[in-house]
């Protein structure tokens, strides 16, 4: 996590933040991410980044990279306005001791915004559409010997995969249909037995529900509605709901908030 120091709405990078320009209130938002930061750090160990002048989005550091045991990718932003990051963010996982892939800077991919590990299969859900580009998935799955199933993006409120979809613990997952196109949604009914799928209608995805953090059976999201909250609860999970309201005005919340930093490894033969 990123402490939000320096974080603000001043630029429009995603729908979200149209006619949201000057209307953060810092102070509620610091409340906000330290209401996060608690609930998780009593199930979780949290690591922080240091937060830099001038660079408001690097609280959201789902976008930092992706990781994937001791392999890591940075991002390489599509919006100009957040590649000043990326020197940062390269340090940031070098200190670490994590491996480093040099991507070529004219690829754009947004970390695990659009790179998510499935919790019941071998493989890596990875976005495309608007933020990181198809050109990015073969890198993907080579630097990271797993298979990558591509899905792609068309609504541009829904800007990353993290927006619209949330792969759970048991294999169950949480996602917003129409902001896939038609052959992706194919490709998550193939791999996701009826049962396990979660579907979100359009005020819960505008709620961004999707955008949740989830560590074991607790779920962590800005808000959810009664229906969702039975349907999680008959899966087996807790629902915790922590108000995100001021970094949904740029386009995010808890998931944007955070980057797992301990994942399973799969081989092509197996777990590691």
């Amino acid at each position: 996590m990123c402490p939000p120091k320096y974080f603000t709405v001043e630029y429009v990078i995603n729908p979200w933040m149209a006619g949201n320009e000057g209307t953060l209130d810092l102070e509620l938002a610091f409340r906000q991410w330290k209401n996060l930061r608690d609930a998780l750090s009593e199930v979780a160990e949290i690591v922080f980044m240091e937060p830099q002048p001038d660079l408001p989005d690097m609280v959201f550091t789902a976008n930092a990279g992706v990781v994937y045991g001791n392999k890591a990718i940075a991002s390489h932003f599509m919006p100009h306005e957040r590649r000043p990051e990326e020197p940062h963010l390269k340090n940031w996982f070098r200190e670490n001791g994590f491996e480093l892939l040099d991507l070529d800077e004219k690829i754009g991919f947004e970390g695990a915004g659009d790179c998510l590990l499935d919790r019941g299969g071998p493989w890596l859900w990875t976005g495309h559409g608007f933020r990181t580009e198809i050109e990015a998935h073969a890198e993907i799955e080579n630097f990271f010997d797993v298979e990558v199933v591509s899905i792609k993006l068309t609504d541009s409120r829904f800007y990353h995969i993290d927006t619209c979809f949330c792969p759970l613990a048991g294999g169950f997952l949480m996602y917003h249909p129409p902001a896939f196109d038609f052959d992706s949604r194919i490709a998550i009914e193939s791999r996701i037995p009826a049962h396990k799928r979660i579907v979100l209608d359009t005020v819960d995805a505008g709620n961004f529900a999707c955008n949740a953090v989830n560590v074991g059976d607790m779920v962590y999201l800005n808000k959810a509605s009664e229906p969702l909250k039975a349907r999680l609860r008959l899966a087996g999970f807790q629902v915790n709901e922590i108000d995100m309201s001021e970094f949904l005005k740029a386009g995010g919340s808890a998931k944007c908030l955070t980057l797992k930093l301990v994942e399973p490894v799969y081989s092509r033969l197996g777990t590691n």
